[in-house]
Protein backbone atom coordinates (compact mmCIF):
# COMPACT_ATOMS: atom_id res chain seq x y z
CA UNK A 1 0.00 0.00 0.00
CA UNK A 2 1.45 3.49 -0.98
CA UNK A 3 -0.24 6.63 0.44
CA UNK A 4 -2.56 8.36 -2.87
CA UNK A 5 -3.35 11.96 -2.82
CA UNK A 6 -6.84 11.51 -2.58
CA UNK A 7 -9.24 8.14 -1.46
CA UNK A 8 -13.43 7.79 -1.66
CA UNK A 9 -14.02 7.16 1.79
CA UNK A 10 -16.95 7.82 3.87
CA UNK A 11 -17.38 11.36 5.03
CA UNK A 12 -18.91 11.95 8.78
CA UNK A 13 -20.18 14.99 7.96
CA UNK A 14 -21.69 14.55 4.38
CA UNK A 15 -22.87 11.31 5.80
CA UNK A 16 -21.69 9.66 2.31
CA UNK A 17 -18.77 8.38 0.53
CA UNK A 18 -17.01 11.41 -1.60
CA UNK A 19 -13.47 12.28 -2.27
CA UNK A 20 -11.16 13.41 -0.30
CA UNK A 21 -7.77 15.15 -0.32
CA UNK A 22 -5.13 13.33 1.57
CA UNK A 23 -3.54 15.47 3.93
CA UNK A 24 -0.62 13.26 5.64
CA UNK A 25 -0.33 9.45 6.84
CA UNK A 26 1.81 7.29 7.10
CA UNK A 27 2.11 3.67 5.95
CA UNK A 28 2.23 0.23 8.41
CA UNK A 29 5.01 -1.87 8.47
CA UNK A 30 3.10 -4.85 6.83
CA UNK A 31 2.06 -1.92 4.07
CA UNK A 32 -1.43 -3.08 5.00
CA UNK A 33 -2.55 -0.31 7.06
CA UNK A 34 -2.58 3.32 6.44
CA UNK A 35 -3.40 5.79 8.99
CA UNK A 36 -3.97 8.94 7.81
CA UNK A 37 -5.77 12.93 8.22
CA UNK A 38 -8.09 13.92 5.11
CA UNK A 39 -10.16 16.75 4.26
CA UNK A 40 -13.31 16.02 2.36
CA UNK A 41 -13.94 17.52 -0.76
CA UNK A 42 -17.46 18.57 -0.60
CA UNK A 43 -17.79 20.10 2.70
CA UNK A 44 -13.83 20.33 3.86
CA UNK A 45 -13.93 18.14 6.92
CA UNK A 46 -11.24 17.33 8.09
CA UNK A 47 -11.22 13.83 10.15
CA UNK A 48 -8.88 10.90 11.00
CA UNK A 49 -9.08 7.89 9.48
CA UNK A 50 -7.15 4.31 9.45
CA UNK A 51 -7.71 2.40 6.42
CA UNK A 52 -6.76 -1.34 6.31
CA UNK A 53 -6.28 -3.36 3.15
CA UNK A 54 -6.74 -6.98 3.16
CA UNK A 55 -3.45 -9.03 2.26
CA UNK A 56 -3.70 -10.60 -1.27
CA UNK A 57 -4.57 -14.02 -2.10
CA UNK A 58 -2.65 -16.90 -3.93
CA UNK A 59 -4.40 -18.81 -6.44
CA UNK A 60 -3.02 -21.66 -8.39
CA UNK A 61 -3.02 -21.42 -12.16
CA UNK A 62 -2.79 -24.30 -14.93
CA UNK A 63 -1.37 -22.73 -17.90
CA UNK A 64 -2.10 -24.44 -21.30
CA UNK A 65 0.78 -23.35 -24.11
CA UNK A 66 0.74 -24.83 -27.28
CA UNK A 67 -0.19 -28.11 -26.05
CA UNK A 68 1.91 -28.37 -23.19
CA UNK A 69 0.97 -27.62 -19.39
CA UNK A 70 2.51 -25.91 -16.68
CA UNK A 71 1.61 -24.70 -12.80
CA UNK A 72 2.35 -21.57 -11.75
CA UNK A 73 0.91 -19.16 -8.42
CA UNK A 74 -0.61 -15.48 -9.04
CA UNK A 75 -1.60 -12.83 -6.38
CA UNK A 76 -4.58 -11.11 -6.37
CA UNK A 77 -6.45 -8.72 -4.25
CA UNK A 78 -9.29 -10.77 -2.28
CA UNK A 79 -12.41 -9.33 -3.55
CA UNK A 80 -10.60 -8.94 -7.12
CA UNK A 81 -13.55 -10.82 -9.05
CA UNK A 82 -12.39 -12.90 -12.10
CA UNK A 83 -14.49 -13.95 -14.97
CA UNK A 84 -14.16 -16.57 -17.77
CA UNK A 85 -12.88 -15.07 -21.12
CA UNK A 86 -10.65 -12.20 -18.82
CA UNK A 87 -7.47 -11.54 -20.30
CA UNK A 88 -4.58 -11.46 -17.72
CA UNK A 89 -0.49 -11.98 -17.49
CA UNK A 90 1.09 -14.97 -15.87
CA UNK A 91 4.31 -14.00 -15.93
CA UNK A 92 5.03 -12.41 -19.24
CA UNK A 93 2.63 -14.72 -20.87
CA UNK A 94 -0.77 -12.83 -22.12
CA UNK A 95 -2.97 -15.57 -21.50
CA UNK A 96 -6.81 -16.04 -21.26
CA UNK A 97 -8.95 -17.19 -18.37
CA UNK A 98 -10.90 -20.33 -19.72
CA UNK A 99 -11.98 -22.25 -16.48
CA UNK A 100 -12.13 -21.18 -13.11
CA UNK A 101 -13.17 -23.40 -10.19
CA UNK A 102 -14.94 -22.08 -7.02
CA UNK A 103 -15.69 -24.30 -3.73
CA UNK A 104 -15.34 -27.73 -5.97
CA UNK A 105 -17.24 -26.56 -8.85
CA UNK A 106 -16.83 -24.85 -12.52
CA UNK A 107 -18.27 -21.06 -12.21
CA UNK A 108 -17.81 -18.39 -15.11
CA UNK A 109 -16.80 -15.96 -12.26
CA UNK A 110 -15.94 -15.55 -8.48
CA UNK A 111 -13.62 -13.50 -6.64
CA UNK A 112 -10.38 -14.42 -6.24
CA UNK A 113 -10.67 -15.37 -2.63
CA UNK A 114 -12.99 -18.06 -3.65
CA UNK A 115 -11.44 -19.40 -6.06
CA UNK A 116 -9.32 -23.22 -5.92
CA UNK A 117 -8.09 -23.27 -9.17
CA UNK A 118 -7.74 -20.86 -12.59
CA UNK A 119 -7.52 -22.39 -15.65
CA UNK A 120 -5.67 -20.13 -18.59
CA UNK A 121 -4.46 -20.72 -21.95
CA UNK A 122 -1.56 -18.75 -23.89
CA UNK A 123 -2.97 -15.80 -25.42
CA UNK A 124 -0.48 -13.49 -27.47
CA UNK A 125 -0.65 -16.03 -30.41
CA UNK A 126 -3.46 -17.74 -31.10
CA UNK A 127 -4.62 -20.42 -33.78
CA UNK A 128 -6.60 -19.46 -36.92
CA UNK A 129 -8.39 -22.62 -38.59
CA UNK A 130 -8.88 -22.17 -42.67
CA UNK A 131 -10.63 -24.11 -44.82
CA UNK A 132 -8.56 -23.60 -48.07
CA UNK A 133 -10.88 -24.09 -51.36
CA UNK A 134 -7.99 -26.01 -54.03
CA UNK A 135 -10.40 -26.69 -57.19
CA UNK A 136 -12.78 -29.25 -56.05
CA UNK A 137 -10.50 -30.10 -53.02
CA UNK A 138 -11.13 -28.43 -49.58
CA UNK A 139 -8.12 -28.71 -47.47
CA UNK A 140 -7.49 -27.69 -43.46
CA UNK A 141 -4.68 -25.13 -42.55
CA UNK A 142 -4.00 -23.22 -39.84
CA UNK A 143 -1.98 -19.53 -38.96
CA UNK A 144 -1.06 -17.87 -35.74
CA UNK A 145 -2.33 -14.63 -35.16
CA UNK A 146 -2.17 -11.70 -32.34
CA UNK A 147 -5.32 -11.86 -30.71
CA UNK A 148 -6.64 -8.40 -32.08
CA UNK A 149 -5.04 -9.01 -35.32
CA UNK A 150 -8.20 -8.11 -37.72
CA UNK A 151 -8.74 -10.07 -41.15
CA UNK A 152 -10.86 -9.33 -43.77
CA UNK A 153 -12.26 -10.59 -46.58
CA UNK A 154 -10.42 -10.09 -49.56
CA UNK A 155 -7.27 -10.26 -47.77
CA UNK A 156 -4.53 -12.56 -49.20
CA UNK A 157 -3.36 -15.37 -46.60
CA UNK A 158 -0.72 -17.79 -46.65
CA UNK A 159 -2.21 -21.27 -46.97
CA UNK A 160 0.72 -23.93 -46.75
CA UNK A 161 2.59 -23.54 -50.22
CA UNK A 162 -0.19 -21.80 -51.66
CA UNK A 163 -1.66 -18.08 -50.96
CA UNK A 164 -5.23 -18.12 -50.94
CA UNK A 165 -7.62 -15.03 -50.86
CA UNK A 166 -9.85 -15.01 -47.69
CA UNK A 167 -14.10 -15.28 -49.26
CA UNK A 168 -15.81 -15.68 -45.88
CA UNK A 169 -15.35 -16.55 -42.11
CA UNK A 170 -17.43 -17.59 -39.51
CA UNK A 171 -18.09 -16.48 -35.96
CA UNK A 172 -19.78 -17.63 -33.13
CA UNK A 173 -22.41 -15.14 -34.22
CA UNK A 174 -23.05 -16.09 -38.26
CA UNK A 175 -21.24 -15.59 -41.21
CA UNK A 176 -19.20 -12.60 -42.31
CA UNK A 177 -18.78 -11.94 -45.86
CA UNK A 178 -17.36 -8.33 -46.10
CA UNK A 179 -15.56 -6.86 -44.09
CA UNK A 180 -13.49 -7.35 -40.72
CA UNK A 181 -13.05 -10.06 -37.83
CA UNK A 182 -10.86 -9.68 -34.89
CA UNK A 183 -8.94 -13.11 -34.75
CA UNK A 184 -9.91 -14.12 -30.90
CA UNK A 185 -13.88 -13.87 -32.92
CA UNK A 186 -12.52 -16.11 -35.48
CA UNK A 187 -13.96 -19.73 -35.60
CA UNK A 188 -12.81 -20.39 -39.25
CA UNK A 189 -11.43 -18.99 -42.18
CA UNK A 190 -13.04 -19.64 -45.65
CA UNK A 191 -10.56 -19.20 -48.00
CA UNK A 192 -9.83 -19.95 -51.99
CA UNK A 193 -6.50 -20.76 -53.79
CA UNK A 194 -4.91 -17.88 -55.80
CA UNK A 195 -2.26 -19.62 -57.45
CA UNK A 196 -0.20 -22.36 -56.44
CA UNK A 197 3.61 -21.21 -55.54
CA UNK A 198 5.36 -24.50 -55.59
CA UNK A 199 3.59 -27.13 -58.05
Amino acid sequence: MTIPNAIYIDCPNCGERTLHEVLKGKVGRKRLVMETTVRCKECDHTHFVVIREEPPVSVPVIVSDQGQSRKEMLEFKAEEVLSVDDEIFVGDTYSMITSIESNGRRVGYAPASEIDTLWVKRYDQIRVKISVNRGQRTIPSEIFAMPDEEFYVGDEIPAGRDRAVINKMKTPWGMVRDGGVEARDIVRIYAKVMRVINA
